[in-house]
């Protein structure tokens, strides 16, 4: 106990008088800043609970806990259908209520606001953000809480709640209590287990990987658009290719650049003449993205070359085709001396 006591004197004040349901916001949203950029937690079920309860909970919680930091009280002894008058605050059904409808409006107000910054949307901009706001709340909801009377602040029956379930797991009043008590514990858990599973191993969906060109215009934004059709023999102009892994897999892929020199042939478009440019062989996890930014320098001068690109999972077979390839992009071009 001494040990516990000279731990907590290591920080501030206002930590070690920390009430317990805020320090378990503030909890929360720790584990899942860590559950979302830790390399080796990122890619587990961790991350997807964690994430889970952070967005659909915890931002409404602290700005009701800001709102409404006295205690509320529910039905009183006399009359159940009467609250008590001299309560400013909310019992704990209509704040956990609210705390879920208000994070399901916070959220997606952050998101149209970061929607209008140079950061836009994505995952770091929007831990940071909502996390910011988490905390901003907390602290406003401690502050307006220490200042009230102790015996008004609110504050969350844990132990009374603890204490009340022990007894009635464990020292039920009849046989029948005891049966029907066992019935819940396991209703609880396969409904958890079930829930659990659901979140942490979902359907696989369709497999595919997305693949494309981009140019990078004089804003410095990667944009599908401006391709160069005009090349000098030897002189590089910039390409930006990427993969979108969605195979629900960690996949090897190659990438192949060619320049071609084709003729249509009926139907048919033959190549005449080939000339390897590029090879990348990038590894992806599932749900990851791959870009790289290269020169293409053609050695091959006539008009309406094929410039393509030819993405294989896995190593090339021998016979590089387009006939072969998994995924295909291609640009026509002209290249002079």
């Amino acid at each position: 106990m001494a040990e516990t006591q000279a731990w907590k004197l290591l920080l501030p004040r206002q930590l070690r008088h920390l009430p317990a349901d805020l320090a378990g916001v503030v909890g929360v949203v720790v584990l899942t800043n860590l559950a979302a950029l830790l390399p080796v937690v990122s890619d587990t079920p961790v991350r997807i609970i964690a994430g889970l309860v952070f967005v659909l909970f915890i931002p409404g919680y602290a700005f009701i806990a800001a709102l409404f930091p006295e205690a509320g009280s529910g039905p009183s002894a006399d009359d159940e259908t009467v609250s008590n008058p001299e309560a400013d605050g909310i019992d704990g059904i209509e704040r956990t209520a609210l705390s879920f409808g208000l994070s399901i409006a916070l959220v997606p107000l952050v998101g149209l606001v970061l929607n209008f910054t140079p950061w836009g949307i994505r995952l770091l901009p929007i831990l940071v953000s909502l996390s910011g706001l988490t905390l901003v709340l907390t602290a406003v909801a401690a502050v307006r809480r220490w200042a009230l009377p102790a015996d008004e602040r609110f504050r969350v029956p844990y132990r009374a709640w603890l204490s009340a379930g022990r007894e009635e797991l464990f020292s039920p009043a009849s046989r029948t209590d005891a049966a029907l008590n066992v019935l819940l514990v396991l209703s609880i858990l396969l409904a958890t287990a079930s829930v659990g599973y659901a979140v942490t191993v979902p359907k696989d969906g369709e497999r595919f990987s997305e693949f494309y060109l981009l140019t990078e215009g004089e804003d410095g934004e990667r944009v599908a658009d401006g391709y160069p059709t005009e090349f000098q023999r030897g002189e590089g102009r910039s390409l930006i290719v990427g993969i979108g892994n969605q195979e629900h897999e960690r996949t090897e892929y190659t990438v192949i650049v060619e320049l071609q020199r084709v003729e249509r042939v009926g139907n048919e478009t033959q190549v005449r003449e080939r000339s390897e440019l590029q090879r990348f062989q990038p590894t992806l996890g599932h749900n990851k993205t791959w870009q790289r930014q290269h020169e293409v320098e053609p050695e091959m001068t006539g008009e309406r070359l094929r410039l393509q690109y030819l993405l294989y999972r896995g190593s090339p077979p021998e016979t590089v085709a387009q006939s072969t390839a998994y995924r295909e992009v291609h640009l026509w071009v002209n290249v002079t001396g």
